[in-house]
């Protein structure tokens, strides 16, 4: 298994956040809740910590359990991975909402509690396909100045050829049970 320290993409940098505290505080939420792909070594963690060291300032680091090698999935090909175009926010009441992206109008997005947002993308999908988020570096961003968001990504089990029927089923499972506990 690759080393953190050669996984650059399990370090994602704080330094922009202007609410940083916030930042951390609302990422902490999402802990084992949410995959994390490294397009660098081509792996999906389902089960990790996230841990601000001290002598890593102003950084996020994601540490696969070592103890758990069964929960890491190998050869995830890059394009497998697509981004989605939304966003996890909290309300002002800290509740968690989906951004969907409107076509038109005169705003670029609406916000619908986090549920029923994933049940209404779930139902625009092909029959027999699921909507599998799973997070990158870079995704934890700001939407304004005091409102940190999660952009998704998308895994596409179809693209894993190298992959048996077995792995993407575990992929799917392990990926929605963590989106149950989310929700």
């Amino acid at each position: 298994m690759e080393e953190t320290n050669d996984n650059k993409d399990l370090v994602w940098d704080l330094d922009t956040f202007s609410q940083r505290q916030k930042a951390v505080s609302f990422v902490m939420g999402f802990e084992n809740k949410l995959c994390v792909y490294s397009s660098s070594v081509r792996q999906l963690y389902t089960n990790y910590n996230i841990f601000f060291p001290k002598e890593e300032s102003r950084k996020l680091v994601i540490l696969p359990n070592p103890y758990a090698p069964h929960d890491t999935y190998n050869g995830i090909p890059t394009r497998s991975v697509t981004a989605s175009g939304l966003h996890i926010v909290p309300d002002s009441a800290g509740a968690l909402q989906l951004t969907l992206p409107l076509k038109r109008g005169t705003k670029a997005y609406r916000k619908v509690p986090l549920r029923v947002g994933l049940r209404m993308v779930e139902q625009r999908l092909p029959e027999g396909k699921s909507f599998l988020p799973v997070l990158m570096k870079g995704d934890l961003r700001e939407m304004d100045a005091t409102t940190p968001c999660l952009h998704l990504h998308f895994i596409h089990l179809e693209r894993l050829e190298s992959h048996s029927v077995l792995e993407q089923t575990g992929i799917r499972k392990v990926i929605e049970s963590h989106l149950n506990s989310l929700c």
